[in-house]
């Protein structure tokens, strides 16, 4: 009876196995065994040059990858510190007896919802140099020294993409921080209000400290998501100008679809593919850390 459980167990598991292998593992082993190759696309694979740990000697000297890693890094700290903070400030809002906050609820969470081509054209609109919304509304408040092509300039391409990244993202924050905001005893808020403790006290002394984790999570989570931000910024600038707004995931499309370079593109996916893993390895640290 032992024997038959366990065998149901691993039929009941099979199916599940079956997709992770046949849509993760293997084309990660093909992706790996790729990325010690010179391949065009083109040639069967057979014919492929092999080229051993070439391609990734050629990563740590590409000058375009690198600044595309800067970038991604640039925009992920301005989500670190901007997103998440707005995110957390809404969400300890809306978490307090205000009226209309299932409203501002529904509010706040349709961004991350929309559609991020839409938002992304929707955005160059608005930021276009010669007939974009926010360039007319600078002349007309008398501020026309202030108009560019926000998307165009390299002085502001990078900030304004990160801007317009924060204002999609954020609300999946916001939704995290408003579960763990919710989860807090209210009796802990009672206590110290007996004690005499003033909402600054509370907030400080409760709030801060019991949401320490879930803050843990909200950062790696938007480290993980703002590096491998894609779509959004091909649909506002396509990378430029001048790969002033080129990111990782953007970099390994144009290996393999500008150049034909599958192997290059896939020695980029993997090296890309260990700096995240690294990034998940911190959050574990940071997990046992907070929970011990």
């Amino acid at each position: 009876m032992k024997i038959k459980s366990t065998l149901e167990n691993y039929v009941f598991v099979l199916p599940a196995v079956l997709i992770f292998s046949i849509f993760y593992i293997y084309p990660f082993i093909q992706v790996f065994q790729l990325s010690f190759f010179d391949w065009d696309g083109i040639v069967r694979f057979k014919d492929a040059i092999p080229v051993g740990w070439g391609n990734f000697k050629e990563i740590a000297v590409d000058k375009i990858w690198w600044q595309s890693m800067w970038n991604a890094g640039y925009i992920t700290m301005i989500a670190l510190i901007f997103q998440n903070a707005l995110a957390f400030l809404l969400a300890w809002a809306c978490d307090r007896e205000i009226r209309a906050k299932n409203f501002y609820r529904v509010i706040f969470f349709i961004p991350p919802v929309l559609s991020e081509v839409v938002v992304g054209l929707v955005w160059q609109w608005l930021l276009d140099g010669n007939y974009g919304l926010l360039n007319h509304w600078l002349v007309h408040l008398g501020l026309g020294n202030l108009a560019r092509n926000w998307l165009s300039d390299p002085r502001t391409a990078l900030n304004a993409v990160a801007i317009v990244h924060c204002w999609k993202g954020f609300g999946w924050g916001f939704l995290i921080f408003l579960a763990g905001l919710q989860t807090i005893p209210r009796e802990l808020y009672e206590a110290a209000r007996v004690d005499g403790a003033n909402a600054w006290q509370s907030f400080k002394g409760v709030t801060i400290p019991l949401m320490i984790p879930v803050a843990v999570l909200v950062a790696i989570l938007t480290v993980l998501g703002t590096m491998q931000a894609f779509v959004l910024i091909i649909a506002m600038t396509g990378g430029g100008p001048a790969y002033h707004t080129q990111v990782p995931v953007l970099r390994i499309l144009a290996a393999m679809r500008g150049s034909s370079r599958f192997g290059y593109a896939c020695a980029q996916g993997i090296s890309f593919g260990v700096i995240l893993v690294a990034i998940s390895f911190i959050q574990y640290r940071f997990s046992k850390k907070y929970k011990a």
